[in-house]
């Protein structure tokens, strides 16, 4: 993307790239967040443009790098709106309503850790590296006969719901293991 006017539109893998998420999380949060908007083309394909991009930037920071849930995500851009979405996104400060914030575990909530479930025990060399391969592999292993019973909008809803689980994941693990380090 770096020979690119930084005007110009951008496709949704070179979006996808630079925020370093999947595409089908693009499309997840396109139907989570009515403010995404892309041009369609023809073929249904997307193409952003500078706003758009600073908008999902801003949406993956505060999911990701914030610990926002979407039903927060979604009351900030409906108080404060897109533009400030964008600003975050444009490396901008974050200020929040306090009924947006995401919450802060107290002592006494503090979940205890969760064994990890039977699909976490890996077995297969990659697992180490790739969060939720277990997951994947299930996912992927469907075999043909269920094929027709899983449209192409399921499969990709699916697969978002998946990614969002695993980073979800990724997040609550690092949460008890600060938790734990403050408690030691």
């Amino acid at each position: 993307m770096d020979n690119k006017s930084p005007d110009a539109f951008r496709t949704i893998s070179e979006v996808a790239d630079d925020l370093d998420i999947p595409q089908h999380v693009l499309r997840f949060w396109e139907t989570r967040f009515s403010q995404i908007k892309p041009l369609k083309r023809g073929g249904g394909r997307r193409y952003y443009r500078p706003d758009d991009v600073a908008l999902l930037k801003g949406i993956r920071r505060l999911l990701y790098g914030e610990g926002y849930t979407i039903k927060g995500l979604q009351r900030i851009l409906k108080e404060q709106g897109p533009r400030h979405v964008q600003a975050i996104g444009r490396g901008g400060e974050i200020v929040a309503s306090p009924a947006a914030q995401p919450a802060a575990p107290t002592a006494s909530s503090r979940p205890e850790p969760m064994p990890a479930p039977p699909s976490a025990q890996y077995h297969h060399p990659a697992a180490a590296a790739e969060p939720g391969f277990a997951a994947k592999a299930l996912l992927s292993s469907l075999p043909r006969s269920a094929q027709p019973l899983i449209g192409a909008d399921d499969l990709a809803f699916l697969k978002a719901t998946l990614s969002e689980l695993i980073e979800c994941r990724r997040l609550l693990h690092g949460a008890l293991a600060t938790a734990a380090a403050e408690d030691a």
